[in-house]
């Protein structure tokens, strides 16, 4: 309550904008800052296209005093730094029919007060009145997406269904429901509470609610089931209690730390906003374990008998008559298991096959941030960048902010013009404006715009050309060039985001082996956990491709326009998609291996495993997809790519790669899969994720052999295999 209080009572973030400390585009942002000291590079900015009736023209008598008397009504308003006069700076389209106005602010848009957001409105509702189209663009009048919706409470409610028909208890299915929303409520409050202080947005709250919801119900929900086999099995309660802390617990507690280090890890990449991205997210996951290992246990003993299904609350025979019939009926995930055991090459194949044509898109994988031309077409911003485009060509969204250092030139105003000529001669160039000197003539601001769209390959091409001038431009006048403006800072950061991706795969693929080799003990098992992460991975960007870029089934989903995918997606999900991949890989696995070194042959163990884990698990992936793909309804494109992205990578991840790849390839291997080379059985620390020491005699869920089964051997004791 401490922590909604004190985010219910926080006051809004200040929005610090996008930077990638390091780039030339941020290089010139700060030189800006510091050279122009009265200006804001990156403050709060409007503009007001207008457009002219059929037939008419904005220069016409009657449309120009409608322009001038809007613009006239926010001179001298609130917060409000200029508004420029399209007669006088020529933002008048060739043609006459489009005009613009550029309205500057002197705070940043988080700051703007909702009479400064009116006051532009109602302006521009003025020049509607007087029969002219207008259109708001900029930055002036963009919001934070607010968390809660339709489709997030759709995600919740199908949770809700899943848990219920998986547990066979509203009270179980709601004790998960209740432990999630209680970490999800308490990570909220202190992402709100921190927003101020360390800059944290709406992205950022959304991220945490999103996968603090996500695991929260899965932890759970992985717990609730080890208790409730415990009790079946004859256990009181304050003792199966205990054995599912210690078992399917130790299991949550590695995987919510698989997923915090890959969260973590993000911030190496060196994006600010990434890096708290990375931290909201992992704070989550943390607050979800903490809960999932005091609060649930505790709500055991609350709801007493309840927790358990009807059938084993109003069993009258004996406990151990009652593990008996647990342990010998086989369910879904057990004749599932089976079904792989006898065709493990051609599950392997058919998986594989699939996965992999799944994700061929991704190699036409574009990176790049969204603008006003991603937005709804419902929205006034969106209009006016369509209105832009139209009036003065579609390089005009994403001009180019061009910087030049004075500072070591002797004639600063013609080392200025030559800078503006060298602009003019590079092709792809439309116009280049005139200079714009600092107060000292130490610095000159030059606006050149592109004949290209701001996302498009000839504009990133442009920008590396104009940016290859810079070397010749300083030799002969010592002034130095740098380009920025967010369009080249969107092109910075989608390069970097490219060439982090790799070396950040390799680490989050490192720390996978050495992770489940500590698990595990077990070679192969790591790697062919690595291998199908980038299965899952790979299927999932295709994904992305084939919905953003190329538009497949846009519609259904609500995307109006298509372009490069968020530049900040892949590493994101990289680092989220890994920590849950590992969930599953040890939830499913641990109880393979608790069987196996108990004597069960390795096909036992699988049969096993899915036996008790198979159906908790397909119901974790379940609720985890049901939960992202609720948020793909909201409006902001970063959160809808984040939520196919994330939605797509589980399914994939969850029912190809863990329930059919691996049960084949630990088929196929046999003994092998749990293979360990004597010097790294003496040298790596026994994790004991599975309780064994909890219990030294053979469970009642090791069952007898199949002889239909194909590798099943009889049971023997594991003296010395592990």
């Amino acid at each position: 309550m401490l922590a909604i209080a004190a985010g219910a009572m926080a006051p809004a973030a200040e929005d610090e904008g996008l930077s990638m400390p390091g780039t030339e585009s941020q290089k010139a942002f700060d030189l800006l800052d510091e050279r122009f000291p009265q200006g804001n590079s990156q403050g709060a900015e409007a503009r007001l296209v207008f457009q002219a009736p059929d037939g008419e023209r904005v220069t016409a008598q009657g449309n120009r005093t409608a322009v001038e008397e809007t613009l006239g009504s926010l001179e001298g308003g609130s917060q409000v730094a200029s508004a420029s006069d399209p007669y006088e700076t020529g933002a008048v389209s060739e043609d006459g029919t489009i005009a613009y106005s550029t309205v500057t602010y002197t705070a940043d848009v988080i700051d703007l007060t909702e009479a400064t957001k009116s006051a532009l409105e109602d302006a521009a509702e003025q020049a509607r009145n007087a029969g002219l189209t207008v259109e708001i663009g900029g930055s002036a009048l963009d919001a934070d997406e607010a968390p809660g919706g339709t489709t997030e409470l759709i995600g919740v409610a199908v949770a809700a269904v899943v848990l219920v028909l998986a547990l066979g208890s509203l009270v179980a299915a709601g004790l998960s429901l209740l432990t999630a929303f209680m970490g999800v409520g308490i990570a909220f409050g202190l992402v709100s509470a921190l927003a101020a202080p360390l800059g944290l947005t709406s992205t950022v709250a959304i991220l945490a609610l999103m996968l603090g919801l996500a695991v929260g119900i899965d932890y759970a929900l992985f717990i609730t089931s080890r208790y409730r086999d415990e009790r079946a099995k004859g256990s009181e309660p304050e003792e199966a209690a205990g054995l599912a802390v210690g078992t399917a617990g130790s299991a949550v507690v590695f995987a919510g730390a698989t997923v915090f280090i890959a969260l973590v890890g993000l911030g190496v990449v060196g994006i600010p906003e990434l890096t708290k991205m990375g931290m909201g997210g992992a704070g989550a996951v943390a607050l979800a374990v903490l809960v999932a290992l005091t609060l649930v246990p505790a709500l055991f003993g609350f709801f007493g008998r309840r927790v358990l299904p009807r059938a084993l609350r109003k069993a009258s025979q004996p406990k151990s008559e009652r593990a008996r019939r647990a342990a010998g009926r086989l369910g879904l995930g057990a004749r599932w298991a089976r079904f792989v055991l006898r065709r493990p090459v051609a599950v392997l194949l058919v998986a594989g096959l699939c996965l992999g044509a799944v994700a061929v898109p991704a190699l036409s994988l574009e990176l790049g941030l969204p603008g006003d031309e991603s937005k709804s077409v419902e929205t006034t911003q969106r209009r006016a960048y369509d209105l832009l485009s139209d009036g003065f060509g579609p390089g005009f969204n994403g001009p180019l902010t061009v910087v030049v250092d004075l500072s070591e030139s002797t004639d600063t105003r013609a080392a200025a013009d030559v800078v503006v000529k060298t602009m003019e001669s590079v092709d792809g160039v439309a116009s280049v404006d005139d200079p714009v000197l600092s107060k000292d003539e130490d610095t000159a601001i030059i606006t050149a715009v592109p004949e290209t769209a701001p996302n498009s390959g000839e504009t990133k091409q442009l920008v590396h050309t104009l940016r290859d001038t810079a070397p010749g431009i300083r030799a002969e006048t010592g002034a130095g060039v740098l380009v920025t403006g967010m369009t080249a800072m969107n092109i910075d950061i989608s390069e970097a985001m490219s060439d982090a991706l790799i070396p950040y795969l390799a680490v989050v693929i490192g720390l996978a082996v050495l992770l489940l080799l500590v698990v595990f003990r077990s070679v192969l098992v790591p790697v062919k956990a690595a291998l199908g992460f980038l299965l899952s991975v790979g299927a999932a960007f295709g994904v992305l491709v084939a919905v953003f870029q190329w538009g497949w089934a846009a519609d259904l989903l609500g995307i109006e326009q298509t372009g490069p995918v968020m530049s900040l997606m892949p590493i994101l999900i990289i680092g989220i998609v890994f920590g849950l991949a590992m969930d599953y890989e040890v939830f499913l696995l641990s109880r393979m291996r608790e069987t196996y070194v108990h004597g069960a042959s390795p096909g036992e163990a699988i049969v096993s495993g899915f036996r008790h884990s198979g159906r908790v698990v397909a119901a974790a992936a379940i609720i985890m997809v049901s939960v992202f793909a609720g948020f793909v309804g909201m409006n902001s494109p970063t959160i809808q790519t984040m939520g196919v992205g994330l939605a797509s990578a589980v399914a994939f991840d969850a029912f190809v790669v863990r329930m059919a790849i691996v049960p084949a390839v630990l088929a196929l291997l046999g003994h092998r899969a749990w293979w360990l080379p004597r010097i790294l059985n003496r040298v790596l620390p026994n994790v004991d994720i599975e309780g064994e020491t909890l219990n030294r005699t053979v469970p009642a869920s090791v069952t007898a052999p199949d002889p239909t089964v194909p590798g099943q051997a009889a049971w023997r004791p594991a003296v010395g295999r592990d």
